[in-house]
């Protein structure tokens, strides 16, 4: 019996052995992964692409500059420059402004359950059930706002990262500045 379980356990060892190998060895093989890998994954649209995705594609193929990145701001942009041999630019503001982290929140208590954040999140970081209350899942939440507008009860608050989530709204963006 100590045998048998001994080998299984030396068996599930080399198993993740192998699969941490096989990890390592794979590594991004065209640029727009490698592009992909440096921006921020929180697929909000500003940079005017569907998503990071998107957008590394259009700037591996010269279609897109690679300033167009707010959440990304200008440490994005000096990866972007550093990985593509160019020279860094300034965050071109047609595509908005670098802005501090935040995470959005919902204020249970005043949600409707109509589900349009739960639509509008392009991460699935909202959940909840039609005419029940949602809730935001924070460590998914990458702060693109795009469930601000939906709401029909404006019930959603962005805030810093580090603040309980759970706080009595409203709370304005000049209260978290």
């Amino acid at each position: 019996m100590i045998e048998t379980l001994l080998a299984l356990s030396v068996l599930a060892l080399l198993a993740l052995a192998v699969q941490a190998l096989v990890r390592a060895s794979r590594k991004p093989t065209s640029s727009a992964d490698r592009i992909d890998g440096l921006l921020p994954q929180t697929q909000c649209g500003q940079c005017q692409f569907a998503g990071c995705r998107p957008y590394a594609e259009a700037i591996a193929k010269n279609e897109a500059d690679i300033n167009q990145c707010p959440p990304g701001g200008d440490a994005g942009i000096r990866a972007l420059a550093a990985l593509l041999g160019r020279e860094p630019k300034p965050l071109n503001p047609e595509h908005g402004i670098e802005k501090p982290r935040v995470v959005a929140l919902i204020d249970e208590a005043v949600c409707i359950g109509c589900t349009k954040c739960i639509q509008a999140c392009p991460v699935d970081a909202i959940v909840g059930a039609p005419k029940l209350m949602h809730t935001v899942i924070a460590a998914e939440c990458t702060g693109c706002e795009l469930c601000l507008p939906p709401c029909p009860v404006d019930c959603i608050a962005l805030v810093p990262p580090n603040l309980p989530q759970r706080l009595p709204l409203p709370v304005t963006r000049e209260e978290i500045a």
